[in-house]
């Protein structure tokens, strides 16, 4: 059974998560440091997967690279 009990939580926007590891996830997310960038438009992730996630959106059209050009 769950309690929904969050000892754990964030030092700098006091966000509460179940789990520790997930507060070590999101507290980097307070970082500045984003060492995976997407190829297609420069953006840079802290976590592999959310660039992974990221990146099918240039596939449908909807990143910067599809921007429409001026004049349509």
């Amino acid at each position: 059974i769950h309690s929904g009990e969050r000892p754990y939580k964030g030092f700098v926007c006091g966000k509460s998560f179940c789990h520790r590891p997930s507060l070590t996830r999101h507290q980097q997310s307070h970082s500045e440091e984003r060492p995976h960038e997407c190829p297609q438009g420069g953006k840079g992730f802290w976590a592999r997967s959310d660039l992974l996630t990221h990146q099918p959106m240039h596939t449908r059209g909807r990143g910067p690279s599809a921007a429409p050009t001026a004049g349509r």
